[in-house]
């Protein structure tokens, strides 16, 4: 059996599309940080300066891969799945939502930490792009908080 949940809306709207607004914004934080370094530019901070010393760090990439790239990818896969959690109510696809946003959260105190401690410069993007990671973990946190599923269906019978 999956499980349904009823979804009580935040601000009169559905904690999936609120969700799906926020991975949007971080997938045009994390996709423009990505062309710039793989594009072997830094990105543009203004006035702060901090942008260049942390796109030049040895912590700016895993593998020889941008951080950035992994932002992508991670925004990609929370964005489908608030999409769907939206769509179907299926009490899976927030939990998911959630464990992989608090496995983002983690990282990003990590690559702040950098930033701060061992870099002595911060990445207006990338702490942008953190703040979006928070704002999602709060808000699928206070939906889990909120309640467990409610409601019980049959999977539909498979088609022939």
């Amino acid at each position: 059996m999956r499980r349904r949940t009823t979804v009580r809306p935040i601000l009169g709207v559905h904690p999936g599309l609120i969700l799906a607004v926020l991975d949007v914004i971080g997938l045009g934080i994390a996709l423009y940080l990505s062309v710039v370094e793989l594009q072997g530019g830094v990105p543009v901070c203004g006035p702060i300066h901090g942008c260049e010393e942390v796109a030049r760090s040895e912590y700016s990439r895993i593998a020889g891969i941008p951080v950035a790239v992994f932002g992508v990818a991670l925004s990609l896969v929370l964005l489908t799945l608030a999409l769907a959690w939206w769509k179907t109510d299926f009490y899976a696809l927030l939990l998911a939502h959630y464990g992989l946003s608090l496995a983002g959260v983690i990282f990003e105190a990590y690559f702040l930490y950098l930033q701060v401690f061992v870099i002595g410069a911060v990445c207006v993007w990338c702490t942008s792009y953190g703040l979006s990671l928070i704002a999602r973990f709060i808000i699928a946190l206070i939906v889990w908080v909120r309640g467990a599923p409610t409601t019980a269906i049959a999977e539909p019978p498979p088609l022939r």
